[in-house]
């Protein structure tokens, strides 16, 4: 019986201590909310174009962004977003640079954080196990800016991918 109680009083604390956000771990061990900021995702949906992709040392590093291309193959891209259910589209269609076209699912949790993951071909959304975080800036009516973090000789260094709401 004293076990009983013992065993009682040490998941009480251990629950006690838990977050009260619920929480998913990536495939990578990054800890996101699943609760979500559903009001910033009502004013990210729509179309939008990649007008500018930005970073120190533009000049001399190249970005492969989201382990698809080199990051400036990503201005002039179109993205879709809808805020329902969270999926979208994305296309890569700079003439410099090969042509890609991909589902998305993405979402914005209630931390600030802007979650991608790229669906290939076949694949359904709910067996897509890693993505990306990046954080949402700027949001205006027509704008926002995703900011995502590269390591570079040891040093963390943003990216920043500009968006202006298409026509």
């Amino acid at each position: 019986m004293k076990k009983f109680v013992f065993i009682c009083m040490m998941s009480t604390i251990l629950f006690a201590c838990k977050s009260a956000s619920s929480t998913a771990t990536s495939t990578e061990g990054t800890e996101i909310s699943k609760k979500l900021d559903r009001p910033t995702q009502v004013a990210i949906k729509g179309n939008w174009i990649l007008t500018n992709v930005s970073y120190a040392g533009s000049d001399y590093i190249k970005v492969n962004s989201f382990d698809l291309a080199d990051s400036k193959c990503f201005i002039g891209s179109t993205w879709n977003f809808i805020s329902n259910n969270n999926k979208g589209t994305m296309t890569l269609n700079a003439s410099s640079c090969t042509a890609f076209t991909s589902p998305i699912v993405w979402s914005i949790n209630n931390q600030g954080l802007f979650v991608l993951k790229i669906v290939d071909p076949g694949t359904k959304s709910k067996n897509v196990r890693s993505g990306y975080l990046l954080k949402v800036a700027g949001l205006t009516d027509n704008s926002f800016q995703l900011i995502d973090n590269i390591n570079v000789g040891g040093q963390t260094k943003d990216v920043t991918y500009q968006f202006q709401r298409a026509n």
